[in-house]
């Protein structure tokens, strides 16, 4: 994973132009269901992060990009739960997983709303909290709110802890 991390991280450097698409699919990856259970693309995003800062990227559109791409991820999620329902649970790759699915909705149920907003933070319960919010029908304006909200700040903080990251080791390098 961390090879491929620095691929991207290479080509966006040569090809500025596509940070923002690129930050756009691997966000929107990362918060699908399924899909971020097999390629979590963080570690691409911190390492895109860390370019902002020092090649000039400009920092607001690929933070849009981000933000949008992981709340279109966690829509998507939340329509399969709520068009699904229980079958969601016999589907590949959830059903190699099964603790998930039960975990999203013990958290679903015990923190509302706001578990749309803790759960993007927390791996693996990034895929199945939209999903369990879908499948037990949060309310759906109550949802997007929160899932719109915690996808633009989720965004923020990878993209700016890469920046803070970068900006740490460029001290440390002129320090040396």
């Amino acid at each position: 994973m961390e090879q491929y991390a620095h691929a991207l991280a290479d080509f966006v450097r040569a090809h500025q132009a596509w940070a923002a698409p690129i930050v756009f699919l691997l966000a929107f990856g990362e918060s699908l269901a399924f899909i971020s259970l097999l390629i979590p693309a963080w570690g691409a995003l911190v390492a895109i992060g860390a370019l902002i800062g020092a090649s000039g990227i400009s920092f607001y559109p690929v933070w849009i990009a981000g933000g949008i791409g992981a709340a279109l991820g966690d829509w998507v999620s939340y329509w399969f739960g709520y068009r699904y329902k229980e079958q969601v649970a016999q589907m590949w790759p959830l059903s190699r997983y099964p603790e998930l699915l039960p975990r999203g909705e013990a958290f679903v149920r015990s923190w509302g709303v706001p578990s749309i907003f803790i759960g993007r933070f927390f791996g693996p319960l990034r895929a199945s909290v939209p999903l369990a919010a879908g499948i037990f029908e949060m309310p759906y304006w109550s949802f997007q709110v929160a899932n719109f909200v915690s996808a633009l700040v989720w965004s923020a903080v990878l993209l700016l802890f890469g920046d803070v990251i970068a900006t740490i080791l460029e001290w440390i390098w002129r320090a040396i």
